[in-house]
C-alpha cells in the first residue's frame, strides 16, 4: 500500500475558514457597500471639520444659487449651503435611524428570546401584542401622534422603532423555537446553568447572524421612513436632514432642479449600501465562511499509473485505490481517510468495520460523491463501471446515484421527509431515474413494499413517516434503494437504530435481496455480530486507514492485526450468568 502520509497535500490549495469581516470584504458588493457606508459615517462624524459653511447660515443673495462661488453644490431655497447641510444632514439622519434600530432590536429580540424559549402563555401574549403592532400602519400612526410628539424627529423614531419591533420578534422567536429542544440545550440545563445564562450564552449565538441581517435591512427602512416624514413637514426645519432638504428642493424644483438630486442620491446610496451589505452577510453565512478550492492531485508515478488503468477483472464492481480524503484545518488539509484500498466483487458483501471516527462513513460518502462541505478527495481513485468516480463531474455522479449505486442510511426516520407520504417519496425517484410513468412507478413501489416484508403495502404507501415504526421506515428506505436495481448497495449502519429482533429481520432481508438482484454490498458497521452473519469479506479501519482485509472466517479464526484482535477481544462472550442475590440482613446469615 502506498505510504500516503509521506506525501502532503499542498497547503495553499486547502480551503480555510476566514475571518467574518475579511470574507465579507472579498465580496465585491459587500466591499462597495462598506466603503460607501464608511464614507457616509465618517462624513457624519467629522461634519464640523468637513462642512465649509454653517448649515443654518442664510445668505439672501445665494437663494437657489447654482454650484460655485463658495457653495460647492449651490444654495437651497433659503440661501443655505447645500453641501454643508448634506454633511450635517447625514449625522442627523443616521442618528434617527440608529434610534429606531436600537429600540426595535431591544424590544423585538429580547421579547423573542424569552417567548421562544419559555413558550406557553408568554409566547401567546407576546404574539398577540406584536401581531397588533404589526397591523398598525406606521406612517398614519406617526402622523396621528405628531401633535403630541411635536417636531422632535428623535421621539418619532422611538415610536417607529416600537412599530418595527414585530419583525425582530417574529424572526427571533422562530429561530429560538427551532433550537430550544436541541440536545446541547438540554445538556446545558442538566449541567445546572440558569435559563438566563442558557439564553445569553447558547441561544443568542444562534440568532445573532439573522438579526444582524435584519438590522442592516431595517436601517435602510428607517432612513426612508424618516426622510418621508420630514418630506411631509413633520421635522424641525432648523435641523438639517436629508428629508428636510428633499422637501425644500421639491418646493423649488422648477427654479433649481439640480438641488433635488443631492439629497435623493444621498438617501438612495445609503439605503442601497445597507441592502447590499445585508446580502453580502447572507452570502457569507450561507457559504459557512470557508473558501473552497479543489486541491491538485500529486502526479506521482504510482498514483498516476493506477488512476490511468481501471481494473481488468470484469467481476470487480468497485475498486478503491489509495483513497485520501481531507477537510480544511486552519491553512492546511487534515486527512480523515489515508490511503484506503478496497475491492468489491459482484455478489459480494464487504464489511467495513471500525470504531466511531475511523473513517468508515467518510469512505462510503466519497464513493457516493456526497462528502460534507469542505471535504475533498485529495488523492487516489474510485473505479466503478470503468469510470473513476473521484474525478467525475457532478452531473455524471448524479446519473449513477440511485440507478447503479444505492444507499441505505443509518437513521431511517431522519431520512424520510415528514411533509410527504411514503408513496410519493418512492414514486418520484423512480419516475425521474427510470423515466417510467406514475402508474408504473406506483405498481413497482407497492411490489417493493411487499417484497421487503411490510404486511400492508397499500396502507404504508398512503402513510406519512410519523405513522410508521422505525423498522418499517428502514424497510421503506431499503425498498427505495433497490427500486432501480443497483449494482452496488452501500448500507451505513442499517440496524443501529433498531431493536434486536428487527435488526435480525432487516439483515435477513438484505441477504435475500442481495441474492435476488445479484448486487454487491458494502456494509458499514461496528458490530462484529452483523459482520459474521452477513459479510463475505471484512476490511478493518483504524484512524482513517485499512489495517486488515480478510475473509470473514479467517478474520474471526486468526486475525492478523493487533487492532483487529483488540476489537474482537472487546466483544462480550458467553459466560456464566450472574445470579441476583438479596442483600443479607443484620443478624441473619446470607
Amino acid at each position: 500500500m502506498t505510504d500516503v502520509n509521506s506525501v502532503q497535500a499542498p497547503v495553499l490549495a486547502a480551503p480555510v475558514r476566514e475571518h467574518f469581516l475579511r470574507s465579507v470584504l472579498k465580496n465585491p458588493l459587500g466591499l462597495l457597500a462598506l466603503v460607501l457606508l464608511a464614507i457616509v459615517i465618517l462624513a457624519a462624524i467629522f461634519a464640523p471639520l468637513i462642512a465649509p459653511n454653517d448649515p443654518t447660515a442664510v445668505k439672501i443673495f445665494k437663494v437657489n444659487a447654482p454650484p460655485g462661488d463658495g457653495y460647492l453644490l449651490g444654495g437651497d431655497g433659503s440661501g443655505r449651503d447645500i453641501f454643508s447641510r448634506l454633511i450635517f444632514g447625514a449625522r442627523n439622519t443616521l442618528i434617527g435611524a440608529i434610534i429606531a434600530v436600537i429600540v426595535s432590536c431591544a424590544i423585538g429580540v429580547t421579547t423573542g428570546l424569552f417567548a421562544g424559549y419559555y413558550g406557553r402563555r408568554l409566547d401567546l401574549v407576546a404574539s398577540w401584542i406584536f401581531d397588533a403592532l404589526m397591523a398598525l400602519p406606521a406612517i398614519i400612526v406617526l402622523l396621528a401622534l405628531y401633535q403630541s410628539l411635536g417636531s422632535s424627529m428623535h421621539l418619532s423614531m422611538v415610536v417607529f422603532g416600537v412599530l418595527l419591533s414585530p419583525g425582530f420578534f417574529r424572526l427571533t422567536r422562530n429561530l429560538v423555537q427551532g433550537v430550544r429542544n436541541e440536545l446541547y440545550i438540554d445538556a446545558a440545563r442538566v449541567s445546572g446553568l440558569s435559563d438566563l445564562r442558557i439564553i445569553a450564552r447558547h441561544i443568542l449565538l444562534v440568532v445573532r447572524a439573522p438579526v444582524i441581517i435584519q438590522i442592516s435591512i431595517v436601517s435602510g427602512v428607517a432612513i426612508v421612513i424618516q426622510a418621508g416624514l420630514e418630506f411631509l413637514g413633520l421635522g424641525d426645519p432648523s435641523v438639517p436632514t436629508w428629508g428636510g432638504m428633499l422637501q425644500d428642493a421639491f418646493a423649488n424644483m422648477y427654479l433649481a432642479p439640480l438641488s433635488l438630486m443631492w439629497p435623493g442620491v444621498a438617501i438612495g446610496v445609503t439605503v442601497a449600501s445597507f441592502v447590499l451589505l445585508a446580502n453580502a452577510i447572507r452570502d457569507r453565512l450561507q457559504s459557512g465562511g470557508t473558501t473552497l478550492s479543489r486541491a491538485p492531485r500529486p502526479d506521482g508515478p504510482s498514483v498516476a499509473a493506477d488512476r490511468a488503468r481501471p481494473p481488468t477483472d470484469a467481476d470487480i464492481v468497485l475498486d478503491v485505490r489509495d483513497l485520501v480524503i481531507g477537510y480544511p484545518d486552519g491553512g492546511a488539509w487534515r486527512e480523515v481517510v489515508s490511503g484506503v484500498s478496497l475491492e468489491v466483487r459482484r455478489g459480494e458483501v464487504l464489511g467495513l468495520v471500525g470504531e466511531s471516527g475511523s473513517g468508515k462513513t467518510q469512505t462510503a460518502f466519497a464513493i457516493l460523491g456526497l462528502l460534507s462541505t469542505g471535504g475533498r478527495i485529495l488523492r487516489g481513485s474510485i473505479f466503478f463501471g470503468g469510470k473513476d468516480l473521484a474525478g467525475l463531474p457532478e452531473p455524471e455522479l448524479r446519473a449513477l446515484r440511485g440507478r447503479r449505486i444505492a444507499y441505505v442510511p443509518q437513521e431511517p426516520m431522519s431520512n424520510l421527509d415528514p411533509s410527504f407520504r411514503i408513496g410519493f417519496q418512492l414514486v418520484e425517484p423512480m419516475m425521474t431515474v427510470l423515466g417510467i410513468s406514475r402508474a408504473e412507478a406506483k405498481r413497482r413501489a407497492l411490489d417493493l413494499l411487499a417484497r421487503v416484508g411490510l404486511p400492508n403495502p397499500q396502507r404504508t404507501f398512503r402513510s406519512y413517516p410519523h405513522e410508521i415504526s422505525g423498522g418499517m421506515a428502514q424497510r421503506v428506505l431499503i425498498a427505495g434503494a433497490i427500486s432501480c436495481n443497483p449494482d452496488l448497495l452501500i448500507a451505513d449502519e442499517p440496524t443501529t437504530a433498531l431493536d434486536v429482533t428487527v435488526q435480525a429481520e432487516v439483515l435477513e432481508l438484505l441477504r435475500g435481496l442481495k441474492d435476488e438482484f445479484n448486487m454487491s454490498m458494502i456494509l458499514v458497521t461496528h458490530n462484529f455480530g452483523v459482520v459474521a452473519d452477513s459479510c463475505d469479506r471484512v476490511a478493518v479501519m483504524k484512524d482513517g486507514k485499512v489495517v486488515e482485509t480478510n475473509d470473514v472466517r479467517d478474520l474471526f479464526a486468526s486475525p492478523r492485526h493487533d487492532y483487529t484482535r483488540m476489537l474482537l477481544g472487546s466483544v462480550l462472550e458467553d459466560g456464566t450468568t450472574r445470579v441476583y442475590r438479596e442483600p443479607a440482613m443484620e443478624g441473619v446469615p446470607a
